[in-house]
């Protein structure tokens, strides 16, 4: 701990210098008079960039996709009240994914402070749940340090740290303030893989299950999985660690993934989870051996049981264990090979469909062979997640990003202008149309900023995956048709050149143009909203229920029908 001598600095400046020096280089948010000092100091510094949103919601979503492409600390604000409740959303989709992000939001004066003054909200009540470090601070003596533990907090425990600041307090002077480091002790992992190698070495069929933690470690995932023999399967958000086209990545796991993943996770006798939380028990059988490897101790045995957790980062653990685990000469992943090539002829041929409108599966796909080796598609919530998770083949280098753990729609576009904007490289955004409704606002400060954002709209005029909810349970649609606006036109409106596709003859083109194009580009897909997303394997009880559901629905079954017969 240091002590400074500087004494023409306040508590907003000392905070933007505390955020400029643990490396955040964008700050989102709305102006708003209990956090105007934060912003003032904001443009006095002019060392970190400040992204005005039209919605506190795009500036959290914006703040946890910029952390987790970038695997650093972020930053979002909110005024008192209204606008700092607004950055709940966003800052669940970071807690839930494990983004480090830290939110900084105004209060009303200290004096006024439990009188029920106008905009007075009990943030750090209601931040509680959301974040990892949270408090209300109260004297300006104690702020440098608050700051510093927040920065170190959310970077330590991968989470959102929140502070609050009455606006009379971001005001104050600090005479000979206090420095604190903000650098997190880096973590170093030596665990005892003997359990591990040996399991490794007893097992005929091993699989390895992959998530966002392995991002950046495909040389040795590679090296690893070639040497024991182990097919590649990976949760949503390790799209993209591996190359899709290599023989042995068997895709996804899960509702949205592939019939090869499943296969090898049910034929394995021991399966290799490391750097995600896949979430879905159901998938896994209980007497499965798992080895669970990841940073949070917490993590195995969360969701389903580990026969040898390891506590270590995927870059530590892949690098130690490749030397002690002999060669397997036969290889698991040549067993599942016809079963991966059967699954990609099925891929094809529903890629081929005729279709009423555009088929968001050729849509996909072709998007998949135009884009860029090196760009980044974030993909919103909803069937689009299926179409890009199981058809955009993605190839070595790409990066994909979900709204995973929260799975909230809107999250696509707000996350890709910060990605966008943190780098050279193209973003693509895969936005339905329920979700950039939601967000659709954010139009505006892609055009403010100039941004580069690629903006593929599927648009059916549905919620189309409540739609299949809704016919898994034999429940007939209903209540989820969307009254749409032309959405090429609304760009337009915003000074964002854009396209339209009505059909599938021309899509190619089409996405060309938009991939070559310089500047901020919207291309709108009119998608056959009958084209469904089947699971990797469909159950009897979901087959019942998709007959139950078109039977009611041609017979024009609805709850007011079904009241009016049972009376």
């Amino acid at each position: 701990m240091d002590r400074s001598d500087d004494m023409s600095e306040n508590v907003a400046e000392m905070i933007v210098d505390s955020l400029v020096k643990s490396g955040v280089g964008r700050i989102y948010g709305v102006p708003g008079d209990s956090i105007n000092p934060l912003v003032e100091a904001i443009r006095r510094s002019g060392k970190i960039k400040y992204v005005q949103v039209r919605h506190e919601e795009g500036g959290a979503f914006a703040a946890s996709f910029d952390s987790k492409f970038s695997g650093g600390l972020s930053a979002c604000f909110g005024t008192s009240g209204p606008g700092s409740i607004h950055l709940l959303n966003g800052l669940y989709d970071a807690k839930m994914d494990r983004a480090s992000v830290i939110a900084i939001t105004g209060q009303v004066s200290t004096d006024l402070i439990g009188r029920n003054s106008h905009q007075e909200v009990d943030l750090a009540r209601l931040f509680d749940d959301v974040t990892v470090f949270n408090r209300l601070v109260t004297d300006a003596k104690s702020a440098p340090y608050l700051v510093a533990r927040a920065i170190r907090e959310a970077m330590l425990s991968h989470g959102v740290a929140h502070l609050n600041f009455p606006v009379n307090l971001l005001m104050q002077r600090l005479e000979n303030r206090e420095r604190y480091s903000i650098e997190p002790p880096k973590a170093v992992y030596s665990p005892d893989l003997t359990q591990v190698a040996k399991l490794i070495e007893e097992s005929r069929r091993p699989v390895l299950l992959i998530g966002a933690g392995t991002i950046g470690e495909s040389d040795l995932l590679d090296t690893f999985s070639e040497r024991i023999g182990a097919p590649i399967v990976y949760s949503l958000l390790g799209k993209g660690v591996m190359a899709d086209d290599d023989p042995r990545v068997m895709g996804g796991l899960g509702l949205l993934g592939s019939k090869p993943g499943l296969s090898a996770i049910k034929k394995s006798d021991l399966i290799i989870a490391v750097g995600s939380s896949f979430p879905y028990r159901e998938y896994i059988r209980d007497d499965r051996k798992i080895v669970h490897v990841d940073i949070d101790a917490g993590a195995p045995n969360r969701v389903f049981r580990a026969s040898a957790p390891v506590l270590s980062s995927s870059h530590d653990f892949l690098s130690s264990i490749i030397g002690k685990v002999p060669i397997k000469t036969d290889k698991f992943f040549n067993e599942l090979q016809e079963t991966r090539r059967e699954w990609h002829e099925r891929l094809a041929e529903d890629e081929k469909r005729s279709t009423e409108g555009v088929n968001p599966m050729m849509l996909a796909r072709i998007l998949s062979e135009e884009a860029e080796t090196g760009a980044t598609i974030v993909t919103d919530t909803g069937n689009t997640t299926m179409w890009i998770a199981r058809h955009f083949q993605a190839s070595s280098g790409q990066r994909f990003l979900f709204s995973g753990g929260l799975a909230s729609m809107g999250n696509a576009l707000p996350g890709a202008l910060g990605l966008a904007m943190a780098q050279d490289k193209p973003v693509i955004a895969a936005v339905g149309d329920g979700g950039l409704a939601m967000t659709m606002m954010e139009l505006s400060t892609v055009k403010k900023y100039n941004i580069p954002l690629k903006i593929v709209v599927f648009n059916n005029s549905k919620l189309a995956m409540i739609k299949f909810e809704q016919e898994v349970e034999g429940f007939p649609e209903w209540g989820i048709d969307l009254y749409n606006p032309d959405f090429s036109v609304v760009a337009k409106a915003y000074g964002i050149d854009s396209d339209r596709i009505t059909g599938n003859g021309n899509i190619r083109e089409k996405v060309r143009n938009m991939l070559d194009h310089d500047g901020p580009f919207l291309l709108e897909a009119i998608t056959d909203p009958d084209v469904r997303p089947m699971p990797p394997k469909v159950t009897i009880e979901q087959a019942a229920g998709y007959l139950t559901a078109n039977i009611r629905e041609h017979v024009g079954y609805t709850p007011e029908v079904a009241q009016k017969r049972d009376r």
